[in-house]
């Protein structure tokens, strides 16, 4: 029998919901390059359900402990005293999320011995150490396309936000003002604006499917250029390095993983390319962004508004500056875990579980290493290496240092 150590985040602050505001979902077949939803033999939860926290379990304990598997579910993720560093030292599954990421270096895997597969419930699995996973062996999986229109939606909003000064008029609202003048100051039209995505994968398309109706003008930059006649159909223009594309955009989103090629891209150096006063918007990675450039690059008017739901380390310690710079949209890691995709990503769990648990071949889409290499989606989003390094600075964050609830 299998041990699953499974790290989610916490349960709402006034506790488990006992209703939703809606009843249902709507009802998709398949994503929109084809490719099939999860499909595991069953789930044991109703798609709606708040599924990403401690109490959710994403479904998944009548299915394992009937099975007579031990499932271990916690929030407490960092420090050398937290329960994931003391339950992973026997655990042969991990799972753990982009949102509240149990990070695994090279030295967590060097200490748990039996560990085969390490999970992401999502997209995104740069909190496992790839380079320490290859080198033992561990197979690293993700559910490839459950959140990734959630993703794009939220880029989406978050482009608009910022350039209309949405939530400076929105806080105008909640504190009694008209104050119009105010609202506008920064207010301006995204139509006819140069919009560009580092990235055009299954993300960054999608942003770009959603701005085509906005009259804008559509960048891209991606190591895997799409085929002609999607480029004709969005009426995008590929650049063939990330300084081509920013130089002529007004606003960019970064879409692409993370990995030691796309760490720290966004430098001061990078910003300083961009047109003055772009925005730039990232639901990628914190690390692809330099954390304290934004901050200059804000206060200097380099940069008009940053925007972004993804820090680093996650969660962010209280005094992280992205809180408190100026012209910011910034909120936390919740654009791919509406409760819309937490179904889809739940069910892909149990899916990749399944296939491990009997001995089945797991997805090929759904791979990052297998094997000793890089595979299946991994081998054509990611590099090998390590992006974990810093992440016990996540250990500053805890109950008595985060920021009250509003």
């Amino acid at each position: 029998m299998a041990k699953i150590l499974c790290v989610l985040y916490d349960d709402p602050a006034d506790g488990y919901p006992s209703s939703y505001p809606r009843d249902d979902l709507p009802r998709i077949e398949r994503y929109p390059d084809g490719q099939t939803l999860p499909t595991p033999s069953a789930i044991d939860f109703k798609p709606g359900q708040l599924l990403g926290s401690v109490t959710g379990e994403l479904g998944l304990r009548r299915f394992l402990e009937s099975a007579g598997h031990q499932f271990v579910v916690t929030s407490d993720k960092d420090g050398p005293n937290s329960v994931f560093e003391r339950e992973l030292v026997d655990a042969d599954v991990v799972i753990s999320q982009p949102f509240w990421p149990a990070y695994l270096t090279a030295g967590r895997i060097a200490k748990a011995k039996n560990l085969k597969l390490a999970i992401t419930a999502g997209i995104g699995s740069d909190h496992v150490d790839l380079q320490a996973a290859t080198a033992r062996g561990i197979t690293v999986a993700e559910v490839t396309f459950s959140n990734s229109i959630s993703v794009s939606e939220h880029v989406v909003m978050m482009i608009l936000s910022l350039v209309r000064n949405y939530l400076p008029s929105w806080e105008v609202v909640k504190a009694g003002g008209w104050d119009i003048a105010d609202c506008v100051e920064r207010s301006y039209d995204v139509e006819g604006m140069h919009v560009g995505t580092v990235a055009a994968g299954r993300i960054g398309t999608a942003v770009l499917r959603r701005l085509k109706p906005f009259d804008v003008h559509l960048h891209y930059y991606d190591r895997h250029r799409l085929p002609l006649e999607v480029e004709r159909e969005l009426g995008v223009t590929w650049h063939d390095s990330v300084e081509d594309m920013i130089a002529v955009c007004d606003a960019v989103t970064i879409n692409a993983p993370l990995h030691a090629e796309t760490e720290n891209l966004f430098d001061e150096k990078m910003i300083g390319k961009m047109k003055r006063g772009a925005y730039l918007v990232n639901t990628a990675r914190g690390k692809i962004v330099n954390r304290d450039a934004v901050v200059a690059a804000l206060e200097s008017g380099q940069l008009a508004g940053y925007a972004g739901d993804v820090w680093f380390p996650q969660p962010a310690p209280r005094d992280h500056p992205w809180r408190t710079m100026p012209h910011h949209g910034m909120t936390p890691h919740i654009s791919g875990t509406s409760l819309s995709a937490q179904a889809r990503y739940a069910a892909g769990t149990r899916e990749i579980l399944e296939c491990f648990l009997d001995g089945r071949a797991i997805r090929d889409e759904y791979l990052i290493v297998e094997g000793g290499r890089l595979a299946g989606a991994g081998a054509h989003s990611y590099s090998e290496g390590d992006t974990t390094h810093g992440s016990e600075e996540a250990a500053r964050f805890s109950a008595r240092e985060a920021v009250p609830a509003k």
